[in-house]
């Protein structure tokens, strides 16, 4: 491992439905694919992270989002990229999901969690999930 790799920053939204929160399934095709993740992206050039979580949004969900405080920050090495994750609240303001980027979508609960292979970014936010934040 390089001591010069660079740290992308990801953000991610954690919303709620009742007592479920949505879970997205990466495309086959992608790394990582079809395993589980929070909807996000890579924060771009000039952008605040609350725009890249709006924006990312809109693009793999057609959904507009309110976004609210941070739930967690993670930071995880994958073999190909460090991601500073940011796991922010957030709730739909506008739109109803649907599957623009994603193979599925699904509202699971947090007893749900180990059914679903997450991305290894998330251990820890889907541990403090289980745990009742």
């Amino acid at each position: 491992m390089e001591d010069n790799k660079k740290i992308t920053d990801v953000v991610a939204a954690l919303i709620w439905e009742g007592d479920r929160f949505m879970a997205c399934q990466r495309p086959a095709h992608k790394t990582r694919g079809l395993l589980w993740e929070f909807v996000g992206g890579k924060v771009e050039s000039g952008e605040s992270k609350e725009e890249a979580l709006i924006r990312e949004c809109k693009e793999e969900l057609g959904v507009t989002v309110r976004v609210k405080d941070v739930f967690m920050e993670v930071l995880h090495e994958y073999p190909d990229m460090t991601v500073n994750l940011t796991l922010f609240n957030a709730e739909i303001a506008e739109g109803t999901p649907q599957k623009l980027e994603h193979n599925d979508i699904k509202w699971i609960t947090s007893k749900e969690i180990k059914n679903y292979h997450f991305c290894p970014a998330d251990v820890d936010i889907l541990k403090k999930l289980e745990e009742g934040i």
